[in-house]
C-alpha cells in the first residue's frame, strides 16, 4: 500500500468538534499495479476504528468522488493544516479536484445525504443519548445542505465553516424538538438547488481523472517492468 493523500476530515475539519468528538481520517492509496492481475485483487477499502481511519484504493476513491460522495470529495478541499500526507500524486489529485464535479451529482449527493440525516432525526427518541445523537445528525444535516449549496453555486467546497456556532445552536434546537426547523431547511435547500445558476458542468471530466489514475498505475509497476 502506497499512501498518496490523507487528512483529518469530519467535525475537526468543519470546526464543529467538541470535547468528546472523534477524529476521523480518510486517505487514498495505490495498490501495486500487478496485484490487479492475480486471482485475489487488492482490497478496495481499508477501514479501522480506534483510530477511525478509512482508506480507499485509488480507483475506488475516484469512483466515489465522481459520484459526488461528500466525504470522499472533501479530502481534496481540506484546509492545509488538516492534511497529514501529501505526495506528488496527492498534490496532483488536489489540482484536478474540479474535474470530479458535476451539477446533477453534487445536488443529488448532498441533498440525498442530508435527507438521510433527517430520516435518522425523525426516528430518534428524546432520551439523553438520543438527544445527543439527534443534535449531531441535525448539525450534519445543516452542514451538508450548506456545503452542497455553496459548492453548487460557486464550484468551491467550503470545508471549515465560517459560523460553527450557528450549526451547534441549530443542532440543539432540533434535538430539543424543533424537527420542523430541520424539515424547513431541507425544503428550502431543495428550492435553492432548483433556482441556483450553477457553474458546474452536467458531467464530470472523467478523461482528466482517468489520466491521473493511469499515471498512478504506471508509477506503481515493478521497476523491472518499467526498464523493459
Amino acid at each position: 500500500m502506497h499512501l498518496l493523500l490523507s487528512g483529518i476530515v469530519g467535525s475537526v475539519a468543519y470546526g464543529l468538534a467538541g470535547p468528546g468528538s472523534d477524529v476521523d481520517r480518510i486517505g487514498v492509496f495505490a495498490a501495486p499495479t500487478v496485484a490487479f492481475h492475480g486471482l485475489h485483487p487488492p482490497r478496495e477499502s481499508v477501514v479501522t476504528t480506534e483510530p477511525d481511519v478509512t482508506q480507499h484504493e485509488a480507483a475506488k476513491y475516484c469512483r466515489l468522488a465522481l459520484s459526488g460522495n461528500p466525504t470522499a470529495t472533501e479530502l481534496m478541499w481540506l484546509p492545509d493544516d488538516c492534511y497529514e500526507t501529501r505526495t506528488e500524486f496527492g498534490e496532483r489529485l488536489i489540482a484536478i479536484r474540479s474535474a470530479f464535479l458535476s451539477a446533477p451529482r453534487v445536488r443529488d449527493a448532498y441533498l440525498g445525504y442530508a435527507t438521510q440525516q433527517f430520516r435518522k432525526l425523525a426516528g430518534r427518541n428524546s432520551s439523553t443519548g438520543g438527544r445527543r445523537r439527534s443534535a449531531k445528525h441535525a448539525r450534519h444535516l445543516a452542514r451538508l445542505l450548506h456545503q452542497g449549496r455553496v459548492l453548487y453555486a460557486t464550484g468551491v467546497l467550503e470545508i471549515r465553516l465560517a459560523d460553527p456556532e450557528w450549526f451547534r445552536a441549530f443542532g440543539e434546537r432540533v434535538a430539543g424538538g424543533a424537527l420542523d426547523e430541520a424539515e424547513a431547511l431541507v425544503t428550502a435547500a431543495e428550492r435553492d438547488f432548483e433556482q441556483i445558476r450553477t457553474p458546474l458542468p452536467d458531467r464530470p471530466d472523467e478523461e482528466t481523472v482517468e489520466r491521473w489514475l493511469l499515471d498512478v498505475r504506471a508509477a506503481h509497476l515493478p521497476p523491472e517492468l518499467l526498464a523493459r
